[in-house]
């Protein structure tokens, strides 16, 4: 009995599984409708005025935010602090500048409406004290605004280095800083060792990828200049915004600089023992037996040695002296026609010298008598009569 009720109940779980598969291949992709949001002609990315009306009641509790700010920043502060306080006191924030203490601060309201405006008034307070003029941060307080603080001040060790790779994003009377913000529609500022930059996120993102770049000596702006160029001409040909985009960009290759050898100390030979002591005045004087002289021979000694080196030195300074007063040797200008007109008389002398031999041996051809000559060598010799 035991094992027939087994065997229903295994059947009725079976059952009970296939129904619920069946259930759910029923109901599959059910979610998957056109909602009403997923229109071509609504903009996600677009972010909308905040109304008043969204938040009737008010923030239920204070918000603060402070933040320091450099001693040479306090008199532009104080001049400035009033605009700065009639543009907070219109989305309802209350601010406050501590001179005492060098810090400014923000807080909310029961007039403030918009929850998230006390973070662009905190977002103001950082780019006053990173030395952006006070015009151009009230414009932070705008929806479509944003801002980035990038710190580049610890990614160089090297204080000369990080001051040459600032100067490469800055450029020559700020040219590459100018045509960053034109192409990044982004306002830039370099200080100190932060970069504080204002725009929309795509700007914001673009600008944090060179200043990285070139503080960490990846790529040189102007490189990164030229790409965000070839994309803007890019993004206006409507038949290439599905397609990508690296057969068209320049790709540059990083030209490895010789660097100066670092100079290895050879590495002594460990001795546990220690150096030995180097000998001490009175020792030196005990070998060369002065300390046993006289004080009167003592002081002889030392007048003579300084005397000798005087007189060295006295010989030197006038030696030095003289020097100015020596002519310099005057190169000696070789005439090249003189050594010409030499090179032909001499070749004129042998040409002469060779006509007179040859006409002297014509002379002497022209006497020789040819009967003479016969008897001449018709005679015998010395030397063949001595031998017979």
């Amino acid at each position: 009995m035991e094992i027939a009720d087994r065997i229903t109940e295994k059947n009725d779980s079976n059952d009970g599984g296939e129904t619920e598969e069946r259930s759910r291949t029923k109901h599959k992709g059910k979610h998957k409708k056109d909602k009403p949001w997923d229109n071509e002609s609504i903009d996600h990315w677009k972010v909308e005025k905040f109304d008043p009306s969204w938040n009737e009641s008010g923030m239920l509790e204070v918000s603060s935010f402070s933040t320091l700010f450099p001693q040479y920043r306090e008199k532009y502060l104080q001049e400035c602090w009033p605009m700065v306080k009639g543009a907070l006191k219109e989305h309802g924030i209350a601010c406050d500048l501590n001179l005492v203490e060098g810090s400014m601060s923000v807080s909310t309201t029961r007039k403030t409406k918009d929850p998230y405006i006390i973070i662009k008034a905190r977002d103001l307070i950082k780019l006053l004290s990173r030395s952006v003029p006070a015009p151009q941060a009230i414009k932070i307080l705008n929806d479509e605004i944003h801002c980035d603080i990038i710190k580049i001040g610890n990614l160089v060790r090297n204080k000369e280095r990080f001051v040459k790779r600032r100067q490469h994003l800055v450029g020559p009377n700020s040219s590459t800083l100018k045509a960053l913000e034109i192409l990044t529609e982004c306002y830039i500022l370099v200080q100190g060792n932060t970069v504080a930059a204002m725009g929309s996120f795509r700007g914001l993102k673009q600008v944090r990828k060179v200043v990285e770049e070139c503080i960490l000596n990846k790529m040189h702006p102007v490189y990164n200049i030229k790409i965000l160029m070839m994309k803007k001409q890019l993004e206006k040909n409507p038949a290439l915004a599905n397609e990508n985009w690296d057969r068209f960009l320049p790709k540059f290759k990083k030209k490895n600089v010789k660097q100066k050898k670092v100079k290895t100390k050879e590495k002594k030979i460990y001795t546990p023992f220690p150096p030995p002591q180097p000998p001490s005045k009175i020792d030196m004087q005990l070998e060369s037996g002065e300390y046993f002289l006289a004080d009167k021979k003592k002081q002889a000694k030392k007048w003579q040695e300084k005397q000798e080196k005087q007189a060295e030195k006295t010989a030197e300074n006038k030696r030095k002296r003289e020097e100015a007063f020596v002519p310099p040797e005057e190169p000696v200008r070789q005439d090249s026609r003189a050594t010409d007109d030499k090179n032909d008389v001499a070749a004129m002398t042998l040409s002469l010298k060779e006509k007179a031999k040859e006409q002297r041996r014509q002379k002497s051809a022209e006497k020789i008598d040819a009967e003479a000559y016969i008897a001449a060598s018709a005679k015998p010799s010395a030397k063949k009569k001595s031998k017979h």
